[in-house]
């Protein structure tokens, strides 16, 4: 099973370490290189952890802030699901891909006459 990779956005401390402590220090160095953002669009670049962005903007930010992409955006693995201990015959129970349909079906309730 391959890993889940996620990432680690480092821009806000990457700007505190170039002098730049708000957000609308980008606004105008990104309006130089042909990004055009708004006030609010610039401060979610900042402050959240973008989930898309276009290229030329990441190239802007590399540029302006003269940093790498490993500064920038840190890969890590992705915190997982923990498989269950074995199961009492010594073996791990196969994930539900490889099951198949029939283990994930409920079960039809048997009704039985007293």
């Amino acid at each position: 099973m391959t890993a889940k990779l996620d990432y680690r956005w480092h821009l806000r401390e990457i700007m505190a370490t170039r002098g730049m402590f708000s957000t609308t220090d980008l606004q105008a160095p990104l309006a130089e290189r042909g990004i055009e953002l708004s006030t609010s669009q610039v401060y979610r670049l900042v402050v959240e952890r973008p989930e898309r962005l276009s290229l030329k903007t990441l190239m802007a930010l590399l540029d302006i802030l003269g940093c790498s992409m490993d500064e920038l955006v840190e890969p890590v693995a992705a915190p997982g699901v923990r498989r269950r201990s074995a199961a009492a015959g010594g073996q791990s129970p196969a994930p539900a891909s490889e099951q198949g349909l029939g283990a994930l079906r409920p079960k039809r309730a048997r009704i039985v006459p007293e």
